[in-house]
């Protein structure tokens, strides 16, 4: 188990350099530069104040001394600094934003397991019947309907309709500091209720789907067959023997699936004006803030990276068969 462990963390930190070479060779290819805006626009910017400012930013130099100026200062823990009017170092932009989209996309995840598991095993257990064809077509909507529409619809319905959430924010702007801690609680959750529900919708649905579709396979498995044969309830057969073998690729799918959440973000945080990480990305493409733009994918990255291993271990845990095979 410590050799495969030691394994994976070596192929994590390959991947992550390789999504950093990638990242800042895109980036930079993209037309345009971050004095554009102020260069582009302003008749009496001339050339010369052009290639002060360049080189102010570090823009004259080649491309791979950039990266290379770029990975030393990450190697440091230093992001650098926004080529933002402010300059402010990249990770103090980053570190304000960032528990705002963790807690949502940890809110997400966790909505997403605690529903999509029991609708799948209950679709599978009820195969063919009136509450399965109704799942698969809530599965279909979910699948089909794109995330900033439904969160338009959702701010028409719930906020401006009928007036029972708020639609931006993450608190409210007046009185909110001073409310009690359990009224600061619930003006967050109310804040929070229709970003949630709009990242996990679209997981949701995918992953209860799959979840049904493992469980169908594998209660027709030999084993299965047999523990109903030794008479045991059908409760234990379901819940003690299919449920844990079929989650071994439910666990893996949990685990991808936090990039899709994370790259989220940015649609549903800047719909709803969330101060997160996704926001911040948004704001640093249109201004083209090459540090504050790989700093973010640097966090995601590391995110990703993390979800996947911890998929993994959490895989090896619940099948003996990988921690043997790979220890």
């Amino acid at each position: 188990m410590t050799r495969w462990l030691a394994r994976r963390l070596l192929e994590l930190l390959l991947t992550f350099w390789g999504i950093t070479v990638i990242s800042f060779i895109i980036i930079h290819l993209a037309p345009g530069e971050p004095i554009s805006p102020m260069a582009d626009f302003n008749p009496k910017f001339t050339p010369e104040m052009r290639e002060r400012l360049r080189a102010q930013y570090g823009l004259d130099k080649p491309l791979y001394v950039q990266y290379w100026r770029w990975l030393k200062g990450l190697a440091s823990f230093d992001l650098g600094r926004s080529f933002a009017p402010d300059r402010r170092p990249v990770w103090e932009k980053i570190k304000e934003r960032l528990p705002v989209t963790l807690l949502i996309n940890a809110l997400s995840l966790l909505i997403i397991f605690l529903v999509a598991v029991p609708l799948g095993v209950a679709s599978a257990v009820r195969e063919g019947s009136l509450f399965d064809r109704a799942t698969t077509v809530f599965v279909f909507v979910g699948y089909a309907m794109p995330g900033f529409w439904l969160a338009l619809l959702l701010m028409l319905l719930f906020g401006i309709k009928w007036g029972i959430l708020p639609i931006s924010g993450i608190h409210s702007l007046m009185g909110y500091e001073s409310m009690s801690f359990w009224e600061k609680v619930l003006d967050w959750a109310k804040h929070l209720v229709l970003p949630v529900f709009v990242s996990a919708f679209g997981g949701l649905a995918g992953l209860s789907r799959f979840m049904r579709s493992t469980m169908i396979e594998v209660l027709r498995q030999d084993f299965i067959v047999t523990a109903r044969a030794k008479g045991l309830p059908e409760r234990v057969v379901i819940y003690k023997h299919a449920l844990r073998n079929a989650l071994l690729p439910v666990i893996t799918i949990l685990g991808l699936s936090v990039p899709g959440l994370v790259g989220g973000s940015v649609i549903f945080e800047s719909i709803f004006g969330i101060p997160g990480v996704g926001q911040l990305m948004w704001q640093a493409v249109m201004a083209r803030d090459y540090p504050v733009i790989m700093g973010n994918l640097v966090i995601v990255s590391v995110l990703t990276l993390l979800g996947n291993l911890l998929a993994d271990i959490c895989y090896a845990l619940a099948d003996p068969r990988i921690r043997l095979g790979r220890s």
